[in-house]
């Protein structure tokens, strides 16, 4: 007998760090990852382009569609490309699925900072909050998806909180802190600037959130859930095990910004349904932090 054919996954912003995570589980559960965006290896293609869309979706007809691609900033001045990128992107995304490709299912990356925040937990339920023009663009999307989940598509939306890896770009303030804990432990003179180092905020492993995106599309009675560890840590905490990890002072090479305003004191999920599906984080805010000064990801084996 014939093996059956393996599953295709097509991955819009393969080349950020979900992407590349997401791609790794997809290959330890035999799903073959398309990985697509506008820069980096795999396909070359651009989520906000209708025409590329339709041509990836007609070409590899897959069983699952994932857009994480984004610019993560909040930045009034990202406000263009973040509609192109999220809210076009996304229905992009849904119309070409409905007319080529029905029976995918369709993964929405969504964001904590869509939400109204007081600093409780925030779930799927809480009411989102127009705060940014990237919270403008991730609640279109939540819409969208919603709308086509009621014309009989598969959409899952999966709304991320602060999540890390040794795959982070350069520019966030966690890779900052790590790299120059690293370079510090190996002899180098230099201080960072940091703003606010009180923000608590989530420090989850992203091939932890990789696993729980799969979890949250591989049934059919939950279509939308808060992700993240439910725990948060100051950035101060991040300063601190990360330098200790070297054997040195934060205080001798971190100078905080005076009179700099965050965009929020916390920011913390309520994984409880997430959880639900039997997902658990397995990568520990220390873990994480060794594994970032260190420049190490696990290798994709059973803990993924």
């Amino acid at each position: 007998m014939a093996g059956r054919t393996a599953m295709k996954a097509l991955i819009f912003g393969a080349s950020g760090q979900d992407g590349q995570h997401l791609a790794g589980v997809c290959r330890a559960r035999g799903i073959v990852p398309i990985a697509v965006s506008r820069s980096g290896s795999g396909t070359q293609g651009d989520v906000a382009e209708l025409d590329q869309v339709r041509s990836l979706v007609r070409q590899h007809a897959p069983e699952y569609i994932f857009h994480l691609a984004a610019t993560s900033t909040t930045r009034h001045e990202a406000l263009f490309e973040n509609h192109g990128t999220i809210s076009t992107g996304t229905l992009n995304v849904l119309e070409t699925a409905r007319l080529h490709c029905p029976r995918a299912k369709i993964f929405l990356a969504g964001s904590g900072v869509q939400f109204v925040n007081a600093g409780a937990p925030i779930s799927e339920r809480t009411p989102f909050h127009a705060a940014s023009a990237y919270a403008v663009a991730r609640i279109q999307a939540a819409y969208a998806g919603r709308y086509f989940r009621s014309v009989g598509l598969a959409v899952y939306i999966g709304y991320l909180f602060h999540h890390e890896s040794p795959a982070r770009k350069p520019c966030h303030v966690s890779q900052v802190v790590a790299s120059a804990a690293r370079r510090v432990g190996a002899g180098a003179r230099e201080q960072i600037e940091l703003g606010d180092v009180n923000v608590e905020k989530e420090w989850t492993f992203a091939g932890d959130v990789a696993r729980a995106i799969l979890t949250l599309v591989d049934q059919d009675a939950v279509f939308e859930a808060a992700i993240g560890s439910g725990t948060t840590h100051t950035i101060q905490e991040w300063v601190e095990t990360c330098f200790r990890l070297v054997g040195r002072d934060w205080r001798e090479h971190v100078q905080v910004r005076e009179g700099f305003v965050s965009e929020y004191q916390r920011l913390v999920s309520d994984p409880s349904t997430i959880r639900s599906l039997g997902w658990e984080p397995r990568v520990g805010f220390d873990e994480l932090a060794r594994m970032m000064v260190g420049a190490q990801a696990p290798a994709l084996g059973p803990r993924w």
